[in-house]
C-alpha cells in the first residue's frame, strides 16, 4: 500500500524537483500540497505548485494556500537565490488548474482527522509556519501523523542565511520550535547532509539528456539554482535540498544519523533559528528528532534521475 502524504512547499526550485520526484514514484500516494510563504510570498509559491504539477500532468492533486506569514516574525525571503518568480530557469506556462477555496490549513486538519490508525506523513519542503499553525490550532490531530520529515537546519555546516541559521527555520524559529516539541516522529535533513549532494555538471546533464518536458525543465531549475550556491560555496555545483525528504521516504538505507535533542532559538537576533543540535548528548534533554547527517550521494542522484525519467 502507498504512504499516504501531505507535501507542505514554497517552491523554489529545490522544492519543485522535490514534489515532481514524489509523483513519480507509486510508492507514496500525494493527497495533496500546501503552499507556504518562504523562498518567495504566498502568491507565487502556490502559483509554482501548479506549474509544477501541471509539469508532470498530475493536476489530479489538489494545491492549496496556507499562511502567508510565519507566526510572529515578519516574512524573510529569497529571490537574490531562486530568482523573482521563484521558479526562475525554465519557461513554464501560467497555470490553468485551480487552486481549492480551502485554506491550507484546515485541509491539514481535515484530512489528519479523516486518516487511519496508520496516519499520514507531512513532508516539509519549508518554513514550518502551516503544520505549527495546525497542531496549534487542532492538537487533535497529532496522533494521526505517523511522521515529519523537513528539510531544515544546521549543525556542522552552521548556517546559510544567517552564520547561525538554515532558511526554512530561520523563517519561522517559532514553528519550527512548536513542530520539534510535538512528540510525533520528526526526521530532520539538515544542511550538514544536503552539503554532499551537490549539482555537478554532469549530474545536472542527465536529466537534460532525458529528452521529455519533465527532464528538460528539471535540468534547467538546477541550471539556475546552482549558479548561486557555486558562487557562494566554490564547488563544482551547489546542494540539492528538498529531494532528499522524498529520497528518504523511497530509500531510508541511503541515509544514516541518530536520535538527538533539536531545540530552536527564538529568543537571540545574533542567533535566531538556530537549531541547537546535541549531536554529542551533553545536554541531558530527550532526543526529540532523528536527525540524518549522511547520505551516499551517488545513490541519492540514481534514484532521482532514475524517477524524473518516468514523467513526462
Amino acid at each position: 500500500m502507498a504512504r499516504k502524504i501531505i507535501i507542505d512547499t514554497d517552491p523554489g526550485q529545490d522544492d519543485a524537483v522535490a514534489i515532481l520526484m514524489a509523483l513519480a514514484s507509486p510508492e507514496l500516494e500525494v493527497l495533496g500540497v500546501v503552499a507556504v510563504a518562504g523562498n518567495v510570498p504566498l502568491a507565487l509559491t502556490e502559483k509554482n505548485v501548479r506549474k509544477t504539477l501541471e509539469l508532470a500532468g498530475r493536476t489530479d492533486v489538489p494545491v492549496f494556500a496556507g499562511c502567508d506569514r510565519p507566526l510572529v516574525r515578519p516574512l524573510v525571503t529569497a529571490e537574490y537565490v531562486h530568482g523573482k518568480t521563484g521558479l526562475d530557469g525554465p519557461d513554464l506556462p501560467e497555470p490553468e488548474m485551480p487552486l481549492q477555496a480551502k485554506h491550507g490549513v484546515d485541509f491539514i486538519i481535515d484530512t489528519l482527522r479523516a486518516a487511519r490508525d496508520d496516519g499520514i506523513t507531512l513532508c516539509a519542503l519549508g518554513p514550518l509556519t502551516n503544520i505549527a499553525t495546525a497542531l496549534q490550532r487542532a492538537p487533535d490531530i497529532a496522533p494521526r501523523i505517523r511522521e515529519i520529515v523537513s528539510m531544515g537546519g544546521g549543525l556542522f555546516e552552521g548556517g546559510n542565511t544567517t552564520p547561525a541559521a538554515e532558511f526554512n527555520i530561520h523563517v519561522d524559529p517559532q514553528a519550527a520550535r512548536i513542530v520539534f516539541r510535538c512528540g510525533r516522529p520528526v526526521t530532520l535533513i539538515p544542511l550538514d547532509l544536503t552539503h554532499h549532494c551537490l549539482t555537478t555538471a554532469k549530474r545536472i546533464e542527465r536529466f537534460r539528456r532525458m529528452g521529455t518536458r519533465t527532464g528538460t525543465a528539471t535540468a534547467a531549475l538546477l541550471d539556475f539554482f546552482e549558479r548561486f550556491d557555486e558562487h557562494k560555496y566554490g564547488t563544482d555545483g551547489g546542494p540539492l535540498h528538498d529531494p532528499n525528504v522524498i529520497a528518504w521516504l523511497l530509500k531510508p538505507e541511503l541515509y544514516s544519523g541518530r536520535m538527538i535533542n533539536v531545540e530552536v532559538e527564538c529568543a537571540s537576533e545574533l542567533t535566531m533559528g538556530m537549531t541547537v543540535a546535541d549531536w554529542w548528548g551533553v545536554t541531558g534533554r530527550p532526543a526529540n528528532v532523528h536527525y540524518l547527517r549522511w547520505v551516499d550521494d551517488e545513490g541519492f542522484y540514481a534514484l532521482l534521475t532514475e524517477r524524473i525519467a518516468r514523467l513526462p
